[in-house]
């Protein structure tokens, strides 16, 4: 009898129903997984990684995706997890949105700089940055890049081509680490558990 007046309590305590972004565009969760499969084939590719054997990831990017996109603890039968503040799909989708940009604005920031075959890396990055052009349009409240990505990224490369590739291909593999948590986030949101 209790857990039926819980369970009633709660669909009645609910608020309006607001569609998200993520799910006003269909596609979108299927864009942010799209965008993850681009980056591990520009991981395999042997003119991102050639000479290189570091095997480091650099995370560079400062938002707090991370943070802002754990979805609220829920009681389990072993454990409470306890959180300070509710789960944030706004600024979860802000923080993704951010990583996006700086990804995108260190790409582009990379094609510029001194690079071992220009048209090969370009002809490899190039699908990455229209990709996260195609998620702002369907997936972000607003189109408009952060601007603060172009500052952060403007002296990332050096004049040595080698040693371009080499942090480009850390990033990538941060990035990659960074897309797998933004694919959790997304699918978390889509499935419409944190408005439960």
């Amino acid at each position: 009898m209790m857990m039926m007046l819980m369970v009633t309590w709660r669909a009645s305590s609910a608020g309006p129903v607001r569609a998200s972004n993520v799910e006003r565009c269909q596609g979108c969760p299927s864009l942010f997984r799209n965008l993850l499969g681009n980056i591990r084939e520009l991981l395999k590719s042997e003119d991102l990684r050639f000479g290189i054997t570091s095997s480091s990831v650099v995370v560079s990017s400062k938002s707090n995706t991370l943070l802002a996109c754990t979805p609220t603890p829920t009681q389990n039968t072993n454990c409470l997890i306890q959180r300070n503040s509710s789960f944030s799909e706004t600024e979860c989708m802000r923080n993704i949105m951010r990583d996006l940009d700086h990804y995108a604005a260190a790409i582009r920031s990379y094609l510029k700089a001194p690079i071992r075959s220009s048209e090969r890396e370009e002809k490899l990055l190039s699908p990455t940055v229209e990709m996260i052009q195609d998620l702002r349009k369907c997936c972000s409240q607003s189109e408009e890049e952060d601007s603060s990505s172009q500052d952060s990224v403007a002296s990332l490369w050096g004049s040595n081509s080698f040693s371009n590739r080499q942090k480009m291909w850390k990033m990538m593999r941060g990035f990659y680490t960074r897309a797998i948590t933004i694919n959790r986030a997304v699918g978390y949101i889509a499935s419409g558990e944190h408005r439960k």
